[in-house]
């Protein structure tokens, strides 16, 4: 091998890193917090690209409507604008809506459980006082005549005081926690706002770096790569926020009809959770059912019927036309995205894994088409019935034929 600058850049490149594998596989708890400091310094700013991602959707419907607008700043800074007050208004609507309903069925649930537990205990003491020798056999067998009252109070007072110990602990760090959260949030925000503001010049100086540092053909593929992910994420995020809305809404027009109650709580978390695909309806109803349960039992079977219902109706006319045309990609091939990144990266996985299953599923499609192509494969084999199967299956029916 010819020993060039470029050679000889690849073999310093090789060496490297088989040195830094070589030291995360033989000090993984260096390697482990090294990493959660970077990851826990970057987070901030990888929200806030997230959060850029999500509100650029809204935000190019803006400056379609600002068209009129001719100067390019101002038209930018009112779309901005827009978006901000719609995505804080959504916020704040979400939780006038869930925080007092959740307050409310709190205050109705922790009385109707007490008053459960204060009956399962007399049941349970008139049911003994009816069967004496039950009675007597626990007793007997259990060691009640032998208790140890004052040894017992004495734990239970000392647990007691561990655990005043073990709270005011927890607190204090859940208050660290909160703060370290909300402080990472608005360090997000601000980064997103600015984002969204010079988003052309990011793509921009991206694709330079692309262009800068790798080959040329690569460097085509890659920002192809991003492109298309670009549109299928927004077209997924538009298709989703529209089926959600569809969705609330037809459960708030079901369960009005029906006159059930704590209707906005329900139809805000099962709109939230729709945001989930498949799986995230079907939690939410979960919730609903609960909730309606502890105020009328009857009126909560009529609602698990009314959400098979829309939720048949949800997954096999909305969901496929809203969502599954907007990215391409048939149900079958959701139901395997969804499952996979459920199992690899959770709730996100099951959001974040639909798209790029989308994305994936369209370059292979390409690179299939390419292969045949090349390899100049006769459209005719392709299809359901070839019409040289069509005709051999026809000449060996004809000639099994009795005459």
């Amino acid at each position: 091998m010819e020993l060039n600058k470029k050679n000889i850049r690849n073999i310093i490149l090789v060496v490297v890193l088989g040195i830094v594998l070589y030291w995360i596989l033989h000090e993984p708890e260096r390697a482990e917090a090294i990493y959660s400091v970077v990851a826990g310094a970057l987070s901030p700013f990888a929200l806030g690209a997230t959060f850029a991602f999500i509100l650029n959707v809204p935000m190019r419907a803006f400056e379609r409507l600002l068209k009129g607008i001719k100067r390019p700043t101002l038209r930018r800074t009112l779309a901005l604008a827009l978006t901000m007050i719609c995505f804080l208004l959504v916020l704040t609507a979400v939780f006038l809506l869930l925080i007092p309903q959740l307050i409310q069925t709190i205050q109705t649930l922790i009385p109707r459980v007490t008053n459960f537990f204060l009956e399962s205990e007399q049941n349970f003491i008139a049911f003994l006082s009816e069967k004496p020798e039950l009675l007597e056999w626990v007793k007997t067998n259990i060691g009640l005549d032998k208790f140890d009252v004052a040894g017992f109070i004495q734990r239970v007072l000392s647990m007691a005081g561990n655990s005043v110990s073990a709270i005011l602990s927890t607190t204090l760090s859940a208050i660290s926690t909160v703060a370290e959260a909300l402080i990472d949030t608005a360090i997000a925000l601000i980064f997103s706002v600015y984002c969204l503001f010079q988003k052309e010049r990011l793509a921009r100086t991206g694709r330079k770096l692309v262009y800068a540092f790798l080959p040329e053909k690569y460097s085509d593929a890659i920002v192809r790569v991003f492109r298309l992910s670009n549109a299928t994420f927004s077209n997924f995020l538009s298709g989703q926020c529209i089926e959600v809305c569809i969705l609330g809404g037809l459960f708030a027009i079901a369960m009005s009809v029906f006159g059930m109650p704590y209707i906005p709580l329900i139809c805000v978390t099962i709109a939230i959770f729709a945001f989930i695909p498949i799986v995230g309806s079907w939690i939410a109803g979960f919730i609903g059912a609960f909730f309606i349960l502890i105020e009328d039992p009857g009126m909560a079977l009529i609602f698990i019927v009314m959400f098979i219902v829309l939720q048949q109706l949800e997954g096999n006319l909305i969901y496929p036309r809203v969502v599954g045309n907007s990215i391409g990609l048939s149900g079958m091939w959701v139901l395997v995205a969804v499952g996979i990144g459920g199992e690899l990266m959770g709730i996100v996985g099951m959001v974040v894994m639909i798209p790029a299953a989308s994305v994936l599923y369209t370059l292979f499609s390409e690179y299939v088409g390419k292969r045949l192509k090349k390899r100049e494969i006769n459209p005719e084999k392709l299809t359901d019935h070839p019409p040289a199967l069509r005709r051999r299956l026809g000449s060996k029916k004809k000639s099994n034929k009795w005459v």
